[in-house]
């Protein structure tokens, strides 16, 4: 076989950045590709770093530091693991800059006292003349001004993405919107403070298009929320997701009129929805809902010209019997290109299913809750008669499971496409089951899980907690040609 020229290689590699098994496997194979693999690893160090390994990558990061910072750390009785400096300059290669994990590694290995000057000499080790980052994540106490740094302006001139704290010093985000010009990607975490930093962060920006913005404090002045909201309008027109834990205060939603990804995880019981009423959003895509009412869902729908291809709906009160049977009709009679739902099932509205099923013939996978106890026979009977030849991904999460009715059901889509399965709830039974259709061929692949995951491994049951507990992003959207689809960044294990 002739050798592979090196700019292919790198295409391959790059293809497998999410596969972590197969790059370091590939790792030992020879020095050329042991010096592509290595970059796509350490573009984020922390995003594949497994619990209680925390130390082994810090100890990576000071093996880089210079010998005038060891004997600093030295002096104040801060003993480091005396490593020689590694063959490659992984700093580097980071991509990543993560302060909020850095500080929490830190916070959880050593002293008080010690904190400060550890995390003084990582930060100018990270920050210089010689980094370049794209990805930046602030945690909610910043004991440094970053943006005074030697060689910031260089090192964070080209952030795309940034994760705040809006509770971050005013002069912190003062500094970094006078370097930080170019963010499409935002995510921010507001707490009590009003502060106005981040609405200049916001209007600065050239070309922003990603936005999350969580919100758990009920008590905000109104008058903020409306300079956060019309920070936003600045950028209607470039907005392709969007994504709050806060019903908007004014029209800043109808202004998105190119948005393709719309989450309203609404957290509490909000009684003023007058501006998610009447919204019109004609290339909307992608529809995550959270404590909606149903007429605002009915109209979201309604309203975005038949483009809606993923719709997922939790805890609204499209629940009730009437409301049920509303939501499955609307979505059947405007999302003929549907491909994915996630959906609570009523008993009642099982024949409305079904027509879904008839008339959404693109639909490929299928997420369904039970709320007041399921007939399995009647509706594994329309799933295997009415089921559109792309559906063979079906998550099902149901208070209780007959064993008769899902053995039909199995023995039933023999000849169709094997399905791909998951069940929210396990038992022996199921599993013996499975594994009996699983040899036949009737099913590809099953999983199970205790903990309801969404198609993008999110915690269902806990999405309000996540911002502030992970440095993980719960998902990723890049947005080629207003093409919809996840992507994830890749980084190296420490083992």
């Amino acid at each position: 076989m002739s050798k592979l020229n090196s700019d292919i290689l790198c295409l391959i590699f790059e293809e497998l950045r999410d596969d972590e098994k197969t790059l370091y496997s590939c790792l030992s194979i020879n020095k050329e590709i042991c010096e592509i693999i290595i970059p796509i690893l350490w573009k984020n160090p922390w995003k594949f770093l497994k619990k209680g390994k925390e130390k082994l990558l810090l100890n990576v990061i000071f093996s880089h530091l210079s010998k005038e910072s060891k004997n600093n750390l030295n002096q104040n009785n801060i003993i480091i693991n005396s490593y020689q400096r590694p063959l490659f300059n992984y700093i580097n290669f980071c991509k990543h800059l993560n302060l909020s994990g850095i500080q929490s590694i830190i916070y959880n290995i050593y002293e008080e006292s010690k904190i400060k000057i550890i995390e003084n000499e990582i930060i100018n080790l990270f920050v210089n003349e010689n980094t370049k980052f794209t990805h930046l994540y602030l945690p909610c106490q910043i004991n440094f001004q970053i943006h005074l740094i030697p060689g910031a302006e260089s090192c964070l001139s080209e952030i795309k993405f940034l994760r705040c704290n809006a509770s971050v010093e005013n002069y912190i985000l003062d500094g970094l919107t006078e370097i930080c010009k170019s963010i499409k990607e935002l995510e921010v975490l507001f707490e009590k403070y009003n502060n106005y930093g981040i609405v200049n962060l916001i209007k600065n920006q050239k070309n922003l298009f990603n936005v999350c913005l969580f919100d758990f404090y009920y008590k905000r002045h109104e008058s903020f929320n409306i300079n956060i909201e019309n920070s936003l309008s600045k950028h209607a027109n470039t907005m392709q997701y969007f994504k709050t834990t806060k019903p908007p205060v004014t029209n800043l939603l109808s202004s998105f009129i190119n948005l393709r990804v719309l989450e309203l995880e609404l957290n509490g019981d909000y009684r003023d929805y007058n501006y998610l009423k009447n919204v019109t959003l004609p290339f909307l895509q992608v529809l995550k809902t959270r404590f909606v009412p149903t007429s605002i869902l009915i109209n979201l729908i309604e309203n975005t010209s038949g483009s809606l291809i993923d719709i997922s709906m939790k805890s609204s009160t499209s629940n009730n019997v009437t409301n049920n049977k509303k939501i499955i009709r609307t979505i059947y009679q405007k999302c003929q290109n549907l491909m994915y739902l996630n959906l609570v099932l009523r008993n009642s509205s099982i024949s409305e299913l079904e027509e879904l099923l008839i008339r959404c013939q693109y639909l490929d996978e299928l997420f369904l809750f039970d709320y007041d106890g399921i007939d399995l026979n009647n509706l594994f009977k329309i799933l295997t008669r009415s089921s559109p030849t792309n559906l063979f991904k079906f998550k099902f999460s149901f208070s209780q499971i007959d064993l008769d009715s899902l053995e039909l059901f199995f023995e039933n889509w023999k000849g169709r496409h094997p399905m791909i399965l998951q069940f929210v709830c396990q038992t022996e039974d199921i599993e013996v089951l499975i594994e009996k259709y699983k040899s036949e061929g009737v099913i590809k692949n099953y999983s199970s899980d205790l903990v309801l995951l969404d198609r993008y491994g999110i915690n269902q049951l806990d999405c309000e907690n996540y911002i502030g507990k992970s440095d993980e992003r719960p998902y990723d959207f890049e947005v080629d040609d207003y093409d919809i689809h996840p992507a994830a960044d890749t980084s190296m294990e420490i083992t």
